[in-house]
């Protein structure tokens, strides 16, 4: 082997290599660079030192304050002509600018992914709402590593970053402590996060997360969420300026309202008792005028036409209308409080010195208000996700309930089309600008000199990224992390703060939402009808994608979408609808498709698992990584040991208030309570007592069959023997709960059966030596 050598040869060898570079002259502090540092045996011998130094933002880098709220629509604010006033809103816009052609996505998480990224959302797998993907590379809620968020970018560029609110960007099956943790918002650039990772959230039992870990909220009587995330929002602010206080930073202001539930506090509640008595046709009337006296629409603007199948207001019994404006009561309390609490923030910002240098950015809605509660609302929303429906006289009989923490109300679709004023539909009809318009400030003192003016050009919310980083002067990396990135194909708006009158730089828009679809080209929408509205009792049969209608709109001379043009302009809508295939096929929108029922095969933890054990208590496991329940027999054994007083909280549970099941202690008896929805739960108690000492306690849910919805049969067994019997007659449709988690020992966040215990006091006081959960 003649050209093998020895370690000690070689170690030599290395030495001589060493010595020689010592005697090369060192190359000046300026030209030093690390692939030339040499280090010989003493510094005499070695370059100078040198310490890496932190990457810093260009000098009078801005902060950036970026605030989302949602499902708010165009017509919702004040700022905008709506009904709820909103005076921080009101107050940016008088510093900044107004934009009235600015446009989400139709859906949360779509809008969420496009706004981060700086792409459209299918481009970034996030099609649909990460709750309901599916396996179509567009939909299939895995943000690529190809497609960096603004936050990483701008933390690599010398910012601080952190995200408060609302998360709804992770896919479900990642979302456990197990993680990965590389979609949550601390793995796509946030330093800091508090809130919640899913679609939303009670106000006043909220599932938090910070960073990667769950917390419980503060133990406050009055406790609200919105106000906890402004207290969170001040807090990080004046911690990172205490500790650098030239250091830019973005702050990502997700607020969880205005979606449901719509739960304000009492007080902002009672402030608008009777402001909605007239109904949602004047209210829409009124704010057209509104709108147009303040200009925010053109003055010659037609309202769209009112749907044909909604009701008109002065067609209804008066407890409908009694009831109806008491969800619209809520849902306007619920954003006047958020957009105080977003003042609040702002005030911070004042105080400490920091508005100055501030570019804020307060988008009003990540898509048009909801008309997801149909024709009667929802005083649960869980009860669409549970396929029961909702009797009206039980919510009646419950109106005192709508906006408190007892309710998870989701206001009537009326009122949802009156907030979209003017223009027709609502929140998942990408098609039409009912669902994709909103609202849009931006004020940056000594930028924006145009206080309070107005700008139409066509936006899109993806245009949001690229001006933060124009804003910023940094420029968009084409390698992130060792990553090739895609092309961010959002358009920086800086253009706008100047140039009032400038053509718009964006001359074409794609959306493609829950299979309704549009295209924008240089002032001409064709945008396919919907098969589907929110007011039809009985939905029509589905019709062949190639036999959809289309309409047409020239959105130059028709603002708000009110007149179809389709037939007099029969080749510019072939050209468009040829137009759209084309950028569907190039941007990952096809194939075009329902989300439901898509979730079959999604990357599942707990895949082939029908025995899941745990040996001492356990919380917060999602629902992703718990035992699947739904539309599935199962049984519970819990070996445990009971005190001298009695067994007394929680095996078992799963869900909350509005929606789950529990295997507790009632008074020292063995119980179960099954809840659909509060109004169709279910409880089953056993007669006496179990004695302390040790037991297996046993509760075995027998479908009648393995499919959701499907009645049970219900048996709770102490040592073997039952003790008590029961049915439950109608069982979970889709999800057990898409807010709460499963807990082992405890109910945490909220009690499935709050007549029986509270969160709080749901601990097993006794030894748990196991409980195993067996799905069959």
């Amino acid at each position: 082997m003649p050209y093998a050598r020895s370690s000690a040869a070689l170690f030599r060898t290395a030495i001589s290599a060493l010595s020689l570079l010592a005697l090369t002259p060192l190359p000046t502090a300026a030209q030093d660079t690390p692939a030339q540092k040499v280090y010989g045996r003493t510094p005499a011998e070695s370059s100078p030192p040198a310490w890496p130094q932190p990457v810093r933002a260009a000098k009078g880098a801005p902060n950036i304050l970026l605030i989302m709220t949602d499902d708010v629509g165009f017509g919702s604010s004040s700022t905008f002509g709506g009904p709820v006033p909103t005076p921080t809103f009101d107050a940016l816009a008088k510093a900044g600018l107004r934009y009235n052609q600015f446009n989400t996505t139709a859906i949360c998480s779509p809008t969420r992914a496009s706004l981060l990224t700086g792409r459209n959302p299918q481009a970034v797998g996030m099609g649909y709402v990460a709750n309901w993907a599916t396996g179509y590379d567009g939909y299939n809620s895995v943000i690529p590593k190809s497609a960096g968020t603004v936050a990483q970018i701008l933390k690599e560029n010398g910012y601080n970053t952190a995200m408060i609110g609302k998360g709804h960007i992770t896919p479900e099956w990642e979302m456990s402590r197990a993680g990965p943790f590389d979609r949550w918002p601390t793995g796509l650039g946030f330093e800091y996060f508090y809130g919640f990772l899913g679609a939303d959230s009670s106000m006043a039992e909220p599932n938090l997360v910070e960073n990667t870990s769950p917390v419980s909220p503060p133990a406050e009587p009055d406790y609200h969420l919105e106000r906890d995330l402004a207290d969170h929002a001040m807090d990080w602010i004046d911690s990172q300026h205490a500790a650098a206080p030239d250091k830019p930073f973005l702050l990502y202001y997700a607020t969880g309202t205005a979606h449901a539930p719509n739960q304000p506090p009492a007080d902002w509640l009672a402030k608008f008792r009777g402001k909605f008595d007239a109904g949602w046709d004047v209210l829409r009337a009124e704010t057209v005028a509104r709108q147009k006296k303040l200009g925010v629409i053109p003055p010659g603007t037609d309202d769209a036409p009112h749907p044909g199948t909604l009701p008109r207001w002065d067609s209804l019994t008066p407890d409908q209308k009694r009831l109806y404006a008491r969800y619209m009561e809520a849902y306007a309390a619920s954003l006047a409080y958020a957009d105080a609490q977003i003042g609040r923030v702002i005030q911070k910002l004042r105080d400490n010195g920091e508005l100055d240098n501030t570019l804020i950015i307060y988008i009003q809605g990540d898509n048009g208000a909801s008309a997801e509660g149909s024709f009667d609302g929802k005083l649960f929303e869980q009860s669409a996700l549970s396929g029961v429906k909702e009797d009206p006289a039980y919510a009646l009989a419950h109106i005192d309930e709508i906006g408190t923490k007892t309710a998870y109300n989701l206001m009537p679709g009326g009122w949802g089309w009156a907030m979209n004023a003017p223009f027709p539909w609502a929140k998942r009809y990408g098609s039409h600008f009912g669902g994709t318009r909103n609202g849009m400030v931006m004020a940056w003192p000594g930028h924006i000199k145009d206080a309070g003016g107005l700008r139409s050009q066509f936006h899109h919310v993806s245009d949001i990224m690229p001006t933060v980083l124009e804003a910023a002067g940094v420029k968009a990396p084409e390698i992130l992390d060792g990553v090739p990135q895609q092309p961010i194909t959002g358009i920086s708006m800086g253009y706008s703060f100047q140039a009032k009158d400038a053509p718009s730089r964006r001359t074409m828009q794609v959306s493609a939402m829950a299979q309704n679809l549009s295209i924008y080209k240089d002032g001409w929408v064709a945008a396919t009808a919907p098969m589907v509205t929110p007011w039809e009792r009985m939905p029509p049969k589905p019709v062949p994608l190639d036999e959809r209608t289309w309409q047409l709109y020239d959105v130059r001379s028709d603002f708000s979408e009110a007149h179809d043009v389709a037939a007099e302009n029969p080749q510019k809508l072939e050209t468009l609808k040829e137009q759209f295939w084309a950028e569907a096929a190039l941007s990952n929108i096809l194939p075009i498709h329902g989300s439901e029922g898509g979730q079959k095969g999604r990357p599942d933890p707990n895949e082939g698992r029908t025995l899941f054990s745990y040996s001492a208590p356990v919380g917060h496991v999602p629902e992703s990584a718990a035992p699947a329940l739904v539309g599935r027999s199962f049984a519970v054994t819990a070996k445990i040991n009971l005190p001298a007083e009695g067994g007394k909280g929680v095996l078992v549970a799963q869900g909350g208030r509005f929606g789950g099941y529990s295997l507790f202690f009632d008074q020292g008896r063995i119980a179960f309570t099954y809840n659909l929805t509060p109004a169709h739960m279910t409880r089953i108690v056993a007669p006496s007592a179990v004695a302390n000492g040790a037991h297996v306690i046993g509760l075995d849910f027998a479908m009648d069959k393995n499919v959701p919805t499907s009645g049970a049969a219900v048996t709770l067994t102490v040592d073997g023997k039952a003790v008590a019997q029961g049915r439950v007659e109608r069982t979970f449709a889709q999800v057990v709960s898409h807010t709460e988690d499963f807990d082992v020992g405890m109910d945490l966040v909220s009690p499935v059966d709050p007549a029986a215990y509270d969160s709080a006091g749901s601990r097993f006081n006794g030894a748990l030596e196991r409980v195993e959960v067996r799905v069959r």
